[in-house]
């Protein structure tokens, strides 16, 4: 498998792409080209561009959950899809893996709305939907997690806000958040985008869905900004005993998380264009 960050928080030194807060990778595995959330706006494509990475032949497009900073990309994607093949260009629209509830509103005081733009039925005129909350394997090697089931006792003990189901307001405990993990012949890569459901949890399911207890690398969003001590202290202690080969915290990790994590596991720095290969 091959990984490329399309878009992070963050850009490599002397590499020059766009960064903003949101998440974008492209995942090459099996014959197949996947992409695994759009971030906020286009940069993801025009960082594409840079690289030589051709978006028009996608397989698959993986959504981790529904919130702006992975989903709003889906517009400038159906427009250059549009556009491609007005052009007579050769254009393969991807699949969209996606929880059944990616697409419910997020209603937000200070914003209105926090959830995708487009709604799934105009998202579904450009390309096809597959909603499932079961394992879905992309590849041989590849799986889309599925919901992540709460096991623990200090990840998403609270609601992040709200969720508009059927009309009505609810707590929302993103239960559409997933997960990917790849089973590689020395352990699990463990790709996450926000882990809103929490890390340790979102591994430890990877684990049990891959039937597999190592794990070589975790990569993504950590969702530790400003963590309780007891979820620093805790998400700490079992990373040191999960032992992983690396990991690359990004996007929503803070600093001071990153530094926590640095002193018990061998931390790597995660930028837009960063290449991984298992």
């Amino acid at each position: 498998m091959k990984l490329t960050v399309l878009v992070d928080n963050n850009t490599l030194i002397d590499r020059y792409f766009y960064g903003e807060p949101g998440v974008s990778y492209y995942i090459e595995d099996g014959g197949k080209a996947i992409l695994y959330d759009v971030g906020y706006s286009d940069a993801f494509i025009v960082n594409a561009q840079k690289l030589q990475i051709n978006l028009l032949k996608l397989y698959y497009l993986i959504l981790s959950h529904g919130h702006l900073d992975h989903t709003w990309g889906l517009d400038p994607l159906i427009k250059m899809y549009l556009e491609a093949d007005t052009s007579n260009l050769s254009v393969s629209p991807p699949t969209i893996v996606a929880h059944p509830r990616t697409f419910y509103g997020r209603p937000r005081d200070w914003l209105g709305e926090s959830g995708p733009l487009l709604s799934k039925e105009k998202v579904s005129v450009s390309f096809p939907i597959k909603e499932s909350t079961k394992p879905v394997w992309l590849t041989k090697n590849l799986v889309w997690l599925g919901s992540i089931p709460l096991k623990n006792d200090f990840e998403c003990q609270k609601p992040y806000k709200k969720i508009r189901i059927n009309g009505k307001e609810a707590d929302d405990y993103m239960e559409d958040e997933i997960a990917l993990a790849y089973k590689s012949t020395k352990g699990l890569v463990v790709i996450s985008a926000c882990s809103h459901r929490g890390i340790c949890n979102i591994i430890e399911y990877a684990k049990n869905v891959c039937n597999e207890d190592r794990v070589v690398d975790v990569i993504g969003g950590f969702h530790l900004m400003s963590p309780e001590k007891e979820v620093m202290k805790r998400t700490v202690e079992y990373f040191k005993s999960l032992k992983p080969s690396s990991v690359h915290a990004c996007h929503c990790t803070d600093l001071y998380s990153k530094i926590a994590l640095a002193k018990e596991v061998p931390l790597e720095e995660v930028g837009v264009g960063l290449v991984l290969q298992y």
